[in-house]
């Protein structure tokens, strides 16, 4: 060891630090990402049913859901077009004022009435951003 000083590390430790690490990033990362996919589809399913209750209240203010024409925007912004909301809540039904995003980026999918008899749908296409698919690239629906 040098007088007053530190001893700095050779290139054979610092490379097998880094091989270490890359070691690491190989058998953590396909956890990791996965994880991630999964926790996108759960936000997206929570998002959802948040937009639902949003359109629930909607309705009980209204009368009726927002067409399909009017889409999600109705619950941030006042529709103009019939039927146009009478009792429309001035602060309008989506905390933060803005129709929300699902988590890859894209405005969901909103349909009035929805299939099978529901009221309405809402959907997200999921990563793939296509119809269909399967794992998480499936489609993500809620009816209400």
């Amino acid at each position: 060891m040098k007088k007053g000083g530190f001893q700095g590390f050779t290139l054979i430790e610092v490379m097998v630090v880094l091989v270490i690490i890359g070691i690491l990033a190989v058998a953590v990362a396909p956890r990791i990402l996965s994880r991630t996919d999964q926790a996108n589809v759960v936000k997206a399913k929570t998002d959802m049913r948040a937009i639902s209750s949003a359109l629930k209240m909607y309705k009980l203010d209204n009368g009726n859901y927002p067409t399909t024409d009017q889409g999600l925007e109705a619950l941030v912004i006042q529709p103009v077009t019939e039927p146009v909301p009478q009792s429309w809540n001035p602060g309008g039904y989506i905390e933060g004022g803005i129709a929300p995003k699902d988590p890859w980026g894209n405005s969901y999918i909103y349909r009035n009435p929805g299939i099978d008899g529901a009221d309405f749908e809402i959907i997200s296409y999921g990563k793939d951003m296509k119809e269909g698919g399967s794992s998480y690239d499936a489609d993500i629906v809620v009816s209400g």
